[in-house]
């Protein structure tokens, strides 16, 4: 729900320019107020996660997502007369931007705390694609509501009123951080780091700085894939309804192959492995779609490799998560899993940056762009090329004990079992 309304305005963008009375420019300011928030305040996230818990974040997540969805409404009130007000919704949607990392960062922190070990994986799952199917539903609802930019007071109003109410839950139904039977002996154990202690441990790291940087990139690419296709696709003529179905094939089955990996490996603990495996197609489904987005007249080929981008790239994020935890405990859990999306985050913005400046205007008669017709051509073979590239050095570098894992069978039975290790690999040792 937190991230269907978050999209609503970006989505609607001629739309929310046309009733505001503002420009498209200013309109894009709501969705890029996210990413200039995040960066900064998801340091102060993990520490909350970390040290206050998460009742207090998750509380306070909702909050300002409620206040700011109320205050984007009070901006456009469907009253004669009244003087639409957009600085009002940029502060309800600032207050939304504040509230993001605190509600997305939860998930690790969770499946670690309420879950027990041969379930964490398929937790974190279901709570990380509460992301991409907030933006499904955002990409289903707001267009069947606003048919007119005069709706747009009527869809706000819709979101408002879900977040009072999710407000309302959270504040009295999250009556702990943490259930009263620990469900691990990890989570009995409350054994994290301080949180500048967990940092300098996460900077010596070598298996998590490669998890850091190539899985940052990894996200950074998924952002410049959601953020670019209309643009990518209208140059050979695909239209945006077209753009939409791929990415709502991209989300459904990210959603579905992310369901299949997390059984998968709260079953057989194969981390890695599945990492690997996945990046390496999500490597391949990138450089296909690099060369498929380019050509005219391919709607089936198009749609069939979003669907596979979605499939192999997606599934992995949840899977990742738990990887990034379990080579780096006893470092808190949003700590680790924090710095790997502010790792996404700005790899995200230097990638667009990057991409957009290696565009060139061209004529395109088949183009469904507009007055400004751009070649994606040397952009999409960049982008394959730096997924490949990063793929290629987690599939070479990347190895790691499962930390977490063997301190709660060493708390249980008494013995750890070696697994997946080289000693190069081992983070540095912690006395306790």
């Amino acid at each position: 729900l937190y991230l269907t309304s978050v999209h609503s305005d970006f989505i609607l963008a001629d739309q929310s320019a046309e009733f505001l009375k503002v420009s498209l420019e200013l309109i894009n300011w709501l969705s890029l107020v996210f990413m200039v928030v995040a960066i900064p305040l998801s340091f102060g996230t993990t520490w909350m996660l970390d040290t206050l818990g998460l009742r207090i974040t998750l509380i306070l997540g909702a909050w300002l997502n409620m206040l700011g969805a109320v205050l984007r409404y009070m901006g456009t009130p469907p009253y004669p007369g009244y003087t639409f007000h957009y600085s009002i919704v940029m502060l309800g949607q600032t207050l939304a931007a504040l509230a993001q990392p605190l509600i997305i960062f939860t998930p690790t922190k969770v499946a670690a705390l309420w879950f027990p070990e041969h379930q964490r994986a398929t937790a974190n799952m279901i709570a990380s694609m509460s992301n991409p199917l907030g933006v499904l539903l955002a990409n289903i609802i707001s267009p069947m509501m606003v048919e007119t930019s005069a709706k747009i007071p009527a869809l706000l109003l819709a979101y408002a009123v879900p977040t009072c109410i999710i407000c309302f839950l959270a504040t009295v139904g999250i009556r702990s951080s943490a259930p009263p039977t620990p469900p691990s002996a990890s989570a009995e154990s409350s054994g994290s780091e301080p949180y500048v202690q967990g940092i300098k441990l996460l900077l010596r790291n070598k298996a998590y700085l490669i998890l850091l940087l190539c899985f940052g990139s990894g996200m950074a690419v998924f952002t410049c894939f959601s953020t670019l296709l209309e643009q990518i696709l209208c140059m050979q003529g695909y239209t945006d309804d077209f753009a939409g179905l791929c990415g709502a094939l991209f989300i459904v089955f990210g959603i579905i192959g992310a369901g299949a990996l997390g059984l998968y490996v709260d079953k057989t603990k194969k981390f890695i492995e599945a990492t690997k495996i996945n990046m390496s197609f999500t490597a391949l489904s990138c450089i296909a779609f690099s060369v498929v987005s380019l050509m005219p007249q391919q709607k089936a080929a198009v749609a069939a490799v979003c669907a596979l981008f979605g499939l192999f790239g997606f599934s992995i994020y949840p899977v990742a998560m738990e990887l990034s935890v379990e080579c780096s405990y006893p470092v808190g859990e949003a700590t680790s899993a924090g710095l790997i999306f502010i790792s996404g985050q700005v790899q995200s913005v230097l990638y667009i940056i990057l991409l957009q400046a290696l565009t060139k205007r061209i004529s395109a008669p088949l183009s469904t762009c507009g007055d400004v017709v751009l070649s994606w051509k040397v952009p999409m073979l960049v982008m394959a090329g730096i997924c490949t590239f990063f793929t290629c050095c987690f599939l070479i570098f990347f190895n790691t004990r499962y930390r977490r894992l063997e301190a709660e069978e060493e708390a249980t039975y008494g013995t750890k079992q070696s697994n997946k290790s080289s000693s190069s690999e081992d983070a540095p040792s912690v006395e306790t």
